[in-house]
Formats: C-alpha cells, sequence, structure tokens
C-alpha cells in the first residue's frame, strides 16, 4: 500500500523538514500551509515531476479547509494514510503583555487546529480501518517553556492530551497518534525569534547537551512512527530535548 502523508504548515521550517524526509522514504506527501505559494515552491522543490508531491492551501484553523484538503489528496495522489499535525504559531511575547487577540490566534492555531485534524482524518482512517497521526508538540508544553509565550507552551500541553485523548478514541481502528516533543532545533525560525545572546544563554546554561536540535532527526522521528512496524506505539510523547526535561 503507497503510504500518502499529508503535512500542515510545511511551507517552510520543520514542517519542510519533514516532507523532504517522508519523500526520501518512499511516501507520497501533500504539503499544506496558509502559504499556498510556499508551498507549491517546496513542492516543485522536492519533487519536480509532481508525480510524489502536491501542494495545498490549509488554515487548520477551519474545519472545512481540513475536509476540503482530504478529498484534493484523495483525488490526486490516493487514499491519505498519515496525517502529521505541525502548524503552529510561535511567539515569545511575555506573559504579562500577552493581548486577548494573540492569546486566541496561538490557540486557534496550534491547539484547535490539531484538534481538527485530528477530528477530520481520525475519522476518515478510522472508517478505513488504518492510519497514522503525529502531532508536533514541543518541550514548551511540559516544562512552560525555555523562550516561547505562555499562550504557546498552554497550547502544546493541549496536544499532548489531545494525543492521548484521540489515541484512546482510535485505538481500536487500527488508527494511531503520537506526539513528538522537541526541544529547541537549529531552524532559520528558532535563530529569527530568539535573540542571538538569549540564545547562546539557552544553549550553555540551559540545553545539558549545550547545542540545538537536529531537525532531520526530528522529521527521521516522525518517518518511524508513521510506518507500519509502529502499529504498537499509540498515545506516546517522544522527547527530543538534549535533557532538558527526562521523566
Amino acid at each position: 500500500m503507497q503510504q500518502i502523508a499529508v503535512i500542515t504548515g510545511a511551507a517552510q521550517g520543520l514542517g519542510g523538514v519533514i516532507a523532504e524526509q517522508l519523500l526520501a522514504d518512499g511516501f507520497c506527501v501533500a504539503i499544506t500551509d496558509r502559504d499556498r505559494e510556499g508551498a507549491e515552491r517546496l513542492a516543485r522543490e522536492l519533487d519536480p515531476t509532481g508525480e510524489r508531491a502536491m501542494a495545498l492551501g490549509l488554515d487548520v484553523t477551519r474545519k472545512e479547509d481540513f475536509s476540503a484538503a482530504l478529498a484534493a489528496v484523495e483525488g490526486r495522489l490516493g487514499a491519505p494514510t498519515a496525517l502529521v499535525n505541525n502548524a503552529a504559531m510561535t511567539p515569545t511575547t511575555p506573559v504579562m503583555e500577552i493581548t486577548p487577540e494573540e492569546f486566541d490566534a496561538v490557540v486557534a492555531i496550534n491547539q484547535r487546529g490539531t484538534f481538527f485534524g485530528c477530528q477530520v482524518f481520525g475519522d476518515y482512517f478510522a472508517g478505513r480501518g488504518h492510519g497514522r497521526i503525529v502531532n508536533i508538540a514541543s518541550l514548551a508544553g511540559q516544562n512552560g517553556g525555555t523562550a516561547s509565550g505562555a499562550h504557546y507552551a498552554a497550547s502544546k500541553g493541549a496536544i499532548l492530551t489531545l494525543t492521548k485523548v484521540f489515541a484512546g478514541q482510535l485505538a481500536a481502528s487500527n488508527v494511531t497518534v503520537n506526539a513528538v516533543a522537541p526541544g529547541p532545533l537549529d531552524l532559520p525560525s528558532v535563530r529569527a525569534a530568539v535573540p542571538a545572546d538569549k540564545l547562546e544563554n539557552i544553549i550553555e546554561r540551559v540545553i545539558p547537551v549545550k547545542r540545538l536540535g537536529n531537525p532531520a532527526f526530528v522529521a527521521k522521528t516522525v518517518a518511524r512512527l508513521l510506518g507500519d512496524e509502529a502499529d504498537f506505539v499509540t498515545g506516546a510523547t517522544w522527547d527530543i530535548n538534549g535533557g532538558i526535561y527526562m521523566r
């Protein structure tokens, strides 16, 4: 069976790295993002033939966008077998300065977006008797964050809970739902969001291994969880944080 993965927020950053890894592993991929042009550029870059990669505009705050994306992927590539809920908003606003509008925007993308993705694709996978979902959570959802905003940390903590809820709901239908919780990664978005002196302090004083994480390893972990051999793993959170959070 051809594995076909839908990835949200994949026009750049970690989502783009995941798309590249899944293509290398033989998946077909749907690169989705609110930035449709960016998604299209990446799809052309990763698969110039257009045979195994497609791009879609998808606003994760709209449940109907997930339904539309599912139908589009099914029509172009075939029946989706996997979903990676990666789309996220990652502000670093100090807790006392977060406005109601910013709080709601973060929750809508990070938390509601993951919920809608699990709901729409989980129901579809259950009907087919097979499916894999990986939710990109964060160390921030476990320890309150090292540089991220409180609203970001809270939304990522909610993703860990949603992962368990959907894993329990869908397990009998041969659908697994897992989370990956990275710590600070060596990504342009991280370096852009965190001032250089603060990031250096985090590396030297907060991260026990004293370096940023490798996005490629996170992508490989996601790919492994989407594979057939991971059928006995569900409701789990995979920590990739350089020793910041141990349990």
